[in-house]
């Protein structure tokens, strides 16, 4: 299970360095070979290699009513491998369709990661306390 947030810097090539926390246990569950995808809410998502796959035949086998929903998901995967420092190479493809800069938030979501420029998700997460908790949370506390 990955959880927590990390701030990072992508540095002039674009490499973005993986917490020793995760990087271990990447390592371990995929022999650091992971994939990156584009998500329409603004932000990468970083999947250990065995969890896309399995998230890649279920995309595959959409509708053609969800074409374009493949071609998000699947046209926008790249697979990559950590480097010996730690580190994975964001596309610059990718890095331009999410807006991602030099500040960036890696956030531990269970089974995988997103990646988000810092700025981009500080005013996501503000629009969403303004817009205050979602009916389907009502009976949720802590």
């Amino acid at each position: 299970m990955f959880q927590g947030a990390s701030a990072l810097n992508l540095d002039a090539k674009g490499r973005m360095t993986i917490p020793a926390k995760h990087r271990d246990a990447l390592i371990v569950q995929c022999e650091g070979r992971v994939t990156l995808t584009r998500h329409p809410h603004g932000c990468l998502l970083f999947f250990p290699r065995p969890t896309w796959e399995a998230h890649r035949e279920q995309i595959a086998a959409w509708p053609m009513s969800a074409r374009a929903w493949q071609r998000i998901f699947l046209g926008n995967a790249s697979d990559v491998e950590l480097d010996t420092a730690g580190r994975i190479l964001v596309a610059p493809e990718l890095r331009a369709a999410v807006g991602l800069q030099r500040d960036v938030m890696l956030l531990g979501m269970g089974s995988h990661f997103e990646i988000w420029d810092a700025a981009k998700l500080a005013e996501s997460e503000s629009e969403a306390v303004a817009a205050g908790m979602p009916d389907v949370l009502n009976n949720f506390s802590f």
